[in-house]
């Protein structure tokens, strides 16, 4: 279940909510005025997700190559490839 907090929380309690970040590793939500404002979390959340998006950016030009007949390399090529790379 998200955590959501008003804004006043922010200013009063932001260790408070820096630890809970950090301690559940997921976001908390900042409401003002009773409207969703802001959402605040770790350093290591913020990195996960931007690694998934990327991760994400890869498979959909993966999908778009394999969609226009790329099928790539096989694995044995690949293997053969590899062990012919200098190290």
């Amino acid at each position: 279940m998200p955590d959501i907090r008003p804004i006043s929380d922010l200013r009063n309690h932001a260790d408070e909510i820096s630890e809970l970040c950090h301690k559940c590793g997921e976001p908390v939500f900042i409401t003002k005025n009773g409207r969703s404002n802001l959402v605040v979390m770790s350093q290591a959340a913020y990195e996960r997700q931007q690694a998934r998006l990327e991760l994400y950016e890869k498979l959909e030009e993966a999908e778009a190559d394999a969609a226009k007949g790329d099928r790539g390399i096989g694995h044995k090529e690949m293997m053969r490839a590899l062990r012919k790379r200098p190290l």
